[in-house]
This record gives structure tokens, sequence and C-alpha cells, in this order.
């Protein structure tokens, strides 16, 4: 199993940090510290639970960082009215103040242990029509063969539906207008709960009607939830990232880049990866053929910087399964199936996508 995540705790304060040491403690877990927003914001998505001091809460209004669930600001005495203001424009859920609320602290720390966290797979393609949408659908529906509590997220507004890739496009459930209009209060389990699903896969998608823009608050309240209830959570990325792809994209344990081997895709992906790299620094590719100016996925590979997963042959009856709302790796067969069950074996197992051999 992948190692834990730890709580994430934010302050500069030396006396606020021993108090919120000693809580974890008695809670019985380790923290991760960072002094300022700026240290925290690579863990600062991904982490089970985010503790402020109220040191920091300004500083991280400034740096605007992404708003997501599970966070509190903790001080030591009474809080000031301005500073229950600003935690509430930050989203925060949240404020203790120390020593009346060390138990409720303890409890937070607590409850950490015994909240599974699902693993993220970010996909994006190198440009339009890469299939990105399809191996993301591949992963999703590998992982739920496989017996893995599986959420699938379609993060492409502009996209044609992953509900439609499933022949889903009629089924009951929540589509994201129905959670942006809630700007992302929501019980997790309820959300969970409300989807389109078969089996041990969920799926949340786009009406056929007009697409809303995707709150940030609502991407991290579907990640929240997909981390305590699901093992595997896959994310189909635009590559016109808005605040809610970049959130999934900081928070995503892996992230794969889709390109197909042809000259002017690869120059595309080269933009993509620059723009997926302001946000995360690790990134690995998956080549997709046919090669019609015999590019070798290695050159494109290391042109591009970044790590070879995997290759993908062509595979017509994947395109003619999908227009009868089959979905991909379905049936297990293939090189798209075989690709997607490696990928999804390592991320559950260590947490580390292995480069392709």
């Amino acid at each position: 199993m992948p190692p834990a995540r730890l709580p994430l705790v934010v302050t500069a304060d030396p006396d606020l940090l021993d108090d919120l040491l000693r809580l974890a403690a008695a809670g019985g877990t380790k923290v991760d510290v960072a002094p300022d927003p700026a240290a925290a914001r690579a863990r600062y998505g991904t982490a089970p639970m985010v503790m402020i001091g109220a040191d920091q809460l300004e500083a991280c209004l400034r740096a605007r960082l992404p708003r997501r669930s599970r966070v509190a600001v903790v001080g030591r005495g009474e809080v000031a009215e301005p500073m229950w203001h600003a935690a509430n424009a930050h989203g925060v859920e949240h404020i203790a103040e120390l020593p009346t609320a060390d138990t409720w602290v303890v409890d937070r720390f607590a409850e950490h242990l015994q909240q599974p966290v699902g693993r993220v797979l970010a996909v994006i393609g190198g440009r339009g029509g890469a299939g990105a949408s399809t191996l993301a659908a591949g992963l999703a529906v590998t992982a739920a063969r496989g017996r893995r509590r599986t959420l699938l997220i379609d993060a492409d507004s502009l996209g044609g539906g992953l509900d439609m890739m499933f022949g889903w496009e009629r089924r009951d459930g929540l589509r994201w207008s129905a959670l942006a209009e809630a700007g992302g209060r929501v019980d997790p389990p309820s959300l969970l709960g409300a989807l389109p699903r078969d089996g041990d896969l969920v799926l949340l998608s786009f009406d056929r009607g007009t697409s809303p823009a995707l709150p940030a608050e609502a991407m991290a309240a579907t990640i929240d939830a997909g981390r305590r209830a699901r093992e595997v959570i896959v994310v189909d990325l635009p590559r016109r990232l808005d605040d809610a792809g970049v959130l999934a994209l900081e928070c995503a344990d892996q992230a794969v880049l889709i390109v197909p081997a042809e000259v002017r895709a690869s120059a595309a992906a080269a933009r993509v990866a620059g723009l997926v790299r302001a946000h995360r620094e690790e990134l690995s590719l998956v080549v997709r053929g046919p090669a019609p100016g015999r590019l070798r996925a290695r050159d494109i590979a290391s042109a591009l910087g970044l790590p070879l997963i995997g290759t993908l042959r062509p595979e017509p009856a994947i395109s003619q399964r999908i227009e009868h709302g089959l979905p991909p790796a379905a049936d297990g067969k293939g090189p798209l199936a075989r690709l997607c069950r490696r990928v999804v074996n390592d991320l559950t197992r260590d947490g580390a996508v292995a480069v392709a051999a």
C-alpha cells in the first residue's frame, strides 16, 4: 500500500507548533509542517486535512491557496473577530482556540488515521483529440474491473461528455451543474451516492446543455469525497486549465500526458507540459500510435523531457465500441487494457508509475 499522507500544519509560531505537535501525538499521528503558504502549496491539496495557524491565515489568503474541505484555523487564546471573517472568506470549516479546543484538535488528528486515502490520477491530452478521455475512461474501467472502488471525474466542460462514452447520458444522477450551484458545499457520502454508477464505478460528468464553469470549491469537495470513499480517482482534465483543473493537478498523486506520435502533436504537447509543470513537477508520458513520420516514442519522451510509461497501438475497435456506448478496456483485452492495468496496479501498490522498459 502507498504511504499514508500526513495532516499539514501551516504555522511559523514556535509555541503554536509545539502545541499542535503535542496534540497530534496525542491523536496518534505525525504531521507535515510548513512555515508559510509558499512551503505549503505543494502539499496543500493532497493532505488529508490542514491546520492553518492564526499567524499564517492572512498570508494564506494573499497566496490564494485553492479552496478545499477539511481546513481549520488554530490559534492560541481567543481568536479576534476579524480573523473569523477572514477564515470564512477562505472557506475554513472550523476555528479552534487553544487550549479550550485541545480535545477537538486531538480528535481531528485521530480521525485522520481512520480515513482511507484514495489515489488520484490526472490525465491530460497533449493536443485536441489526443485520446485523454479514452485513456481516462480505460483507467477507470480497469480499476473497477479489479474490484477497486473508483470515481471518474470529467473535468473538461468542452469535451463530448464521458457519460456518453459509457452510454450513461440518460441515467439519473448528479451532474456538475447541480454541484456547481451548491458551491461545493455537499456531504461527501451523499455526493458519491447521488452519482451515476455501475458496480464499483461512479462518474461525475456534465449535462448535455450549458456546461458550467467549474468552481474550484466543487472540485475540492469532489476529490475529498473520492479520497475518503474510493480507492482510485481518475480526472480527465482540459488542456486549457481553469482553477478547478489546477486544483486537481495539484491534488493528483500522478499525472499523465498522452500524445499522438506526430510532429505537430509533440510541439503542442510541449506547451501543455509547460503549463502542467507550472503547477506540479512530476508528469509522465504515454505516446499513442500510429506514427505517420515514424517518430519513436522514446524520441518524443526525450524531446519533452518526460518519463515514458507506455505506448499505445491503434485499436479501431475501441472507437467503434464507444460509438455504441461501450467504454474502452471493458473486455480487459488489447494494448489499452494492458497499459491501464499496469498504471492502476502501480498507482495503488506503491504510488509510483513505472517507467516503460
